[in-house]
């Protein structure tokens, strides 16, 4: 059975798109919200992709791609993939077009570690250069004040982020601002946070495929009032239904890794931001 189309008029950008997706999510049946999921956070791929190829990423049938955009309103998905070519045209070159500057010799076993480094130099130049376009000054502003009024900020990145959340431990505690790390080091999380209330705040840090402790450590804090600020790849992100400001960042990877250099940008400019608003209070 076809599924019920938005709108005979759906959006023409990705911006559009994207809000649309985000009010229809708690609508969506659950294939669809893991396309929706799937499509904000590789929109080359699905940009450049077929029907087949995307699916398979997306680790669904063809029909549901298709089903998919039309419910979005699109008469099928190619049109839905106008969308997402616009948005790559529009904005800063995507990083396979920074990686193809550094010709084959990047794969050319004679070139070395000199050619890795290259390679992840881009990915680095890829990612910080998309947080600029993308992430929201008044969101970053809003998190970091949130930051400054807290009593206590505990700080939630494990696994690929934890250098993320460590870092903002020392940044914070240099700048005099009360830190706890939550390691979740002998399963101790829980514990970690038991001390957590409605004056602390939350960092949270978890990137697709998003660590379930994570997860469920930001929703036990939610539950205790506590002000959350989520640093994370979707707005279908599962820390999203839990975040009081969310912050999204997409690293570009290479050759499967992806790197951390804009979280980190990111998490300096609010650890910096979050002490400059205590100085100037204080």
């Amino acid at each position: 059975m076809m599924a019920e189309r938005t709108t005979d008029h759906p959006p023409r950008d990705f911006d559009g798109l994207k809000d649309l997706l985000i009010s229809r999510r708690e609508a969506l049946p659950r294939r669809l919200v893991q396309v929706a999921a799937f499509a904000l956070e590789n929109p080359d791929e699905v940009a450049f992709g077929t029907v087949a190829s995307v699916a398979a990423q997306a680790k669904v049938q063809p029909s549901t791609l298709i089903r998919f955009a039309q419910t979005l309103g699109y008469a099928g998905f190619t049109d839905l993939q106008d969308v997402f070519r616009a948005q790559l045209k529009s904005r800063w070159p995507d990083y396979r077009e920074r990686l193809a500057r550094i010709g084959d010799h990047v794969t050319d076993h004679r070139d070395g570690v000199s050619g890795l480094v290259d390679g992840f130099a881009e990915s680095a130049i890829a990612s910080i250069d998309r947080l600029r376009e993308t992430v929201s000054s008044m969101e970053v502003d809003r998190a970091a004040t949130l930051l400054a009024d807290a009593g206590t900020i505990y700080l939630l990145g494990l696994r690929r982020v934890f250098p993320v959340s460590a870092y903002l431990a020392y940044a914070l505690g240099k700048i005099g601002c009360r830190a706890v790390l939550l390691d979740n080091v002998a399963a101790l999380g829980p514990e970690q946070l038991a001390g957590a209330n409605s004056g602390d705040a939350l960092v949270a840090i978890s990137f697709s495929p998003y660590a379930p402790i994570t997860v469920e450590l930001a929703a036990r804090a939610a539950e205790c009032g506590v002000p959350i600020v989520t640093i994370t790849d979707s707005p279908f992100s599962p820390l999203s239904a839990n975040a009081t400001v969310q912050l999204e960042v997409v690293e570009a990877d290479y050759a499967g890794f992806r790197s951390l250099a804009a979280t980190m940008a990111l998490a300096m400019a609010l650890a910096v931001a979050a002490g400059a608003r205590r100085e100037a209070r204080d």
